[in-house]
């Protein structure tokens, strides 16, 4: 027995056992942590004040559940920005806050932060990362910095000048399956579905070399995709499911590990058996096949990718960055060219002036097909495409974990350890910064009207150090399947008003539908 003296209480040697004393210890160092963690909550709650607050739900859920991903959530939002036209701190549950910013001058001081300072926030992104691995989107530190620099030459504009003939084969293979559709008396079509399709035919020949036929027939790697993404944007609204061992249990989660081993064991045999032929050809004569060929994917990029010191990347980081090209790719390209599609509708003018522009650039051209420098050649198109991206930013919002204090522009500090959720549908529609936001004008981007704008004031693909590095082969895509779908279709809006559903990126409940119209070659 250890004897334990309590003279400083006014009592005589107490014996103890061992037991008794680690017990003690335990429960001393456990009253320590909690009321550490307490001085250190109560400390960040006060730096906070200084920012505005929305009246809670109740004292436990804090804002959690007030702003649902729905066309009454993104009502909810603008009403928000209309009020805290700077930005403004919410709470999930009764401990942890996040700071929503929705005004260019606070946004530029996150955005422009180091990514080292403002990492991706993986309680929003973390259900990816079975999928995606470490790849750009969900990477960090030094991985995603060596990673960006291998990556960049991937989108140097002499590898994506070949796409566009990529673009263009697969919008005519669209655009076919449109015209048969409408002879059979089937105008009505839902966008999403259409385009999400084609853009995934887009990106298989773009980064694999792969010509599945998917606008025609079913494929099991592009329908593993999508399946993908639907269960990820399920999941994040379903609360008690965001625990992995529960989520494992469903049916949902093993679908999701289904899909994920088809979607790997695709891009797997790909990545073996390209290496294969870059060993058996050597790299001289591999890049001399590719010249000929006139196009070199982004499997071959990354495989003759170096970092700094000389280190490849390996088979698994090849599959990630793959994968999350696939991922992002297609989704926010399909939702940029579904809602650009539905806006030229609701404004006939517009859609009539876009036409014009590219009747006249494509003039006496055939076969009539955009090309590289036709991309500069329309620019109210153009607009068009900006202010609808404006309307309907693809990613709605974007998260950052401070791993540092930030200080803004006003003084105000958002503290190490907080998530900063930068609202870009938010800053979007902050009327403080757009007047009318919630009227679809291009001539907002005419160089006069934007001259005096903030850059971060437009922020459709992120900004910064970890803005999107596809978003010129992203904006590419877009002009050259509007292009080519205003030249032999009118769009005509239909009955319903679409209901905008902010999920991993703004769709529309339902579907977005729109009525066809084939246009006569002379029309």
């Amino acid at each position: 027995m250890t004897q334990l003296s309590l003279s400083w209480l006014g009592l005589g040697p107490v014996s103890a056992s061992p037991w008794l004393i680690g017990l003690l210890v335990g429960v001393a160092w456990l009253l320590a942590q909690i009321l550490t963690w307490t001085y250190k909550f109560y400390e960040k709650s006060r730096r906070l004040q200084c920012f505005p607050q929305p009246p809670k739900r109740n004292w436990i859920l804090g804002h959690l559940g007030m702003i649902p991903p729905t066309e009454q959530g993104l009502k909810d939002v603008a009403k928000l920005v209309d009020t805290y036209s700077q930005g403004f701190i919410s709470w999930m549950g009764p401990i942890i806050p996040l700071i929503t910013l929705c005004h260019p001058d606070l946004v530029r001081a996150v955005l422009n932060a180091s990514a080292a300072i403002t990492s991706k926030d993986m309680v929003f992104y973390r259900f990816l990362k079975p999928w995606l691995g470490d790849g750009l989107l969900l990477s960090a530190g030094d991985k995603w910095s060596s990673h960006r620099r291998m990556l960049t030459p991937a989108f140097h504009f002499n590898i994506l000048k070949p796409y566009v003939k990529i673009f263009n084969d697969s919008t005519k293979v669209m655009h076919a399956k449109w015209q048969r559709l409408i002879s059979q008396g089937n105008a009505r079509l839902d966008m999403f579905e259409h385009i999400s399709l084609m853009t995934l035919d887009s990106l298989q020949k773009c980064v694999f070399s792969f010509e599945s036929n998917c606008q025609d027939k079913p494929s099991e790697y592009i329908a593993a995709i999508l399946e993908l993404s639907a269960l990820v944007s399920k999941r994040h609204q379903q609360l008690f499911l965001h625990m992995d061992f529960l989520y494992h249990l469903t049916c949902d989660g093993q679908r999701f590990r289904r899909a994920c081993r088809v979607v790997h064991d695709f891009t797997d045999a790909v990545i073996q058996e390209r290496r294969r032929t870059l060993s058996n050809q050597g790299i001289d004569d591999f890049l001399k096949a590719k010249a000929k060929a006139k196009t070199l994917d982004f499997i071959d990029v990354l495989l003759m990718s170096k970092d700094k010191d000389g280190k490849e990347l390996s088979d698994e980081d090849i599959r990630a960055e793959a994968d999350t090209f696939m991922f992002g790719g297609h989704d926010t390209t399909a939702s940029g060219l579904s809602w650009v599609l539905y806006n030229l509708a609701k404004h006939p003018e517009y859609q009539e002036r876009c036409r014009q522009e590219v009747r006249e650039l494509l003039r006496g051209r055939e076969p009539e097909e955009i090309e590289w420098d036709d991309l500069a050649q329309l620019p109210f198109l153009t607009m068009c495409i900006k202010e609808s991206l404006r309307l309907h930013p693809p990613a709605t919002v974007v998260s950052r974990s401070c791993t540092r204090d930030i200080v803004l522009p006003d003084g105000r500090i958002i503290p190490k350890g907080v998530i900063c959720l930068i609202s870009i549908f938010g800053t979007h529609h902050n009327p403080a910064v757009w007047p009318n936001p919630e009227v679809y004008d291009p001539f907002r981007f005419d160089s006069e009207n934007s001259k005096d704008r903030s850059p971060l004031a437009f922020i459709p693909f992120s900004a910064g150090p970890r803005n999107c590095i596809g978003q010129t082969f992203a904006m590419t895509e877009i002009k050259v399947v509007l292009a080519l779908t205003l030249l032999h279709f009118r769009l005509l809006p239909d009955d319903t008003e679409p209901r905008r559903k902010p999920e991993l990126i703004l769709r529309a409940e339902g579907g977005l539908w729109l009525q066809l119209e084939l246009l006569s070659a002379d029309a």
